[in-house]
């Protein structure tokens, strides 16, 4: 409806100002819809890396599920399989941390079974 009257109003001549306008609106909301989730999600991902301790079970963006024997710089080793192969990955390799998702379905469950004793 905007849109229209907008077009509208440059096609008679005097809404230039507010059809720039409308258009400068129109990107920062644009702006705001697409790069800042995608920021959060990029520092999310970032603490994750950070936070990953040897002992811990995660999986890659292969697929391949291990649990961590060494961690440096940007790498990460695993041992993974029933012949215990150490894989070496780079840390952007690693999608998840899986210890982190069972303790909050953990928690969850706990939250859910309290409320329910509670009524």
């Amino acid at each position: 409806m905007i849109t229209y009257s907008v077009l509208l109003n440059a096609a008679q001549g005097g809404g230039s100002w507010t059809s720039l306008i409308f258009m400068g609106v129109l990107m920062v909301g644009l702006i705001l819809i697409m790069i800042l989730p995608q920021k959060k999600r990029e520092k999310q991902m970032k603490q994750m890396l950070d936070s990953i301790k040897v002992g811990q079970r995660i999986r890659t963006i292969g697929g391949i599920y291990g649990t961590v024997v060494s961690v440096k710089e940007d790498y990460v080793t695993i041992v993974s399989g029933p012949d215990d192969v150490r894989l070496t990955f780079v840390k952007g390799a690693v999608a998840t941390i899986e210890e982190a998702e069972e303790e909050a379905q953990t928690e969850e469950n706990t939250d859910t079974e309290q409320e329910k004793k509670d009524e």
